[in-house]
């Protein structure tokens, strides 16, 4: 591409978004990363050595600009900014809560405004990763845009209200399950397997597992009545009480 990149913000998942683009050998004119921590800043630039580390104003005024911080710290950093940013540029937001209409009201000048709700499934190009423009979006622009994002993963446009609910039931959703895997392979370590016969039997059986539930045409009680023996099904009532109050109770939170 001959655009150049903006990164307000150089946490995980700017790293990530790097990584990406990095594996599939994307090519942008520049690319600029801002942080108020000069250690992330730092730790960037020994990965991806061709990332310039600039002040935010530099940041700002690049063609695509994402805008990876945390939803506290947004509307006011749009507002120091505000003046930088293109009337011509693309502006993405990766954080939740803080919707088009709260941007918008920033950005006068800007026309294009995306939000973005990411996964860390992304470093490896198998992100599940919802999207929506602003009204009025550039038609060809927002081809440009999809284009760009398709290298992360999947991609694909919703209605706006939709992105918090994507982000309990996508971006999070790995973080429900990763520790279980991994206390898991070490349990099979303690019972006779190796490593890799652990991560091996882990990997295969879960997405088999997916398949079957998602893919059979079996309904999820036939499903699960496959297996008569459950080990830790006296402890699901409150593995599910868990999942509810947590996972809806965060909802609340992010939701605009």
């Amino acid at each position: 591409m001959k655009q150049s990149i903006g990164f307000i913000g150089g946490g995980r998942i700017t790293k990530i978004l790097l990584q990406a683009f990095q594996n599939k050998n994307a090519k942008f004119s520049k690319i600029v990363v801002t942080d108020t921590n000069s250690e992330v800043t730092a730790n960037l630039k020994k990965i991806y050595p061709y990332v310039q580390i600039e002040t935010a104003s530099v940041a700002a005024v690049q063609d695509i600009v994402f805008i990876s911080l945390h939803p506290p710290v947004i509307m006011d950093t749009l507002e120091l900014l505000k003046s930088d940013f293109k009337s011509s540029a693309t502006i993405i937001s990766l954080a939740p809560k803080i919707n088009l209409e709260k941007i918008s009201s920033k950005l006068g000048q800007v026309k294009n405004i995306v939000r973005l709700i990411p996964n860390a499934t992304s470093y490896i190009n198998e992100g599940y990763n919802p999207v929506c423009f602003s009204a009025g979006f550039d038609e060809k622009e927002k081809k440009e845009i999809l284009d760009l994002l398709e290298l992360l993963g999947a991609t694909f446009e919703v209605a706006e209200e939709k992105l918090e609910s994507y982000a309990i039931m996508s971006a999070m959703l790995p973080t429900y399950f990763w520790f279980q895997w991994k206390e898991l392979a070490e349990i099979g370590q303690k019972i006779g397997l190796n490593e890799k016969e652990c991560k091996d039997s882990i990997h295969e059986t879960i997405i088999a597992s997916l398949n079957l539930m998602y893919k059979s045409g079996l309904s999820a009680p036939e499903v699960m009545d496959l297996i008569p023996v459950k080990p830790i099904g006296e402890h699901e009532s409150q593995i599910i009480d868990i999942y509810k109050t947590k996972l809806i109770g965060l909802f609340e939170k992010i939701k605009p």
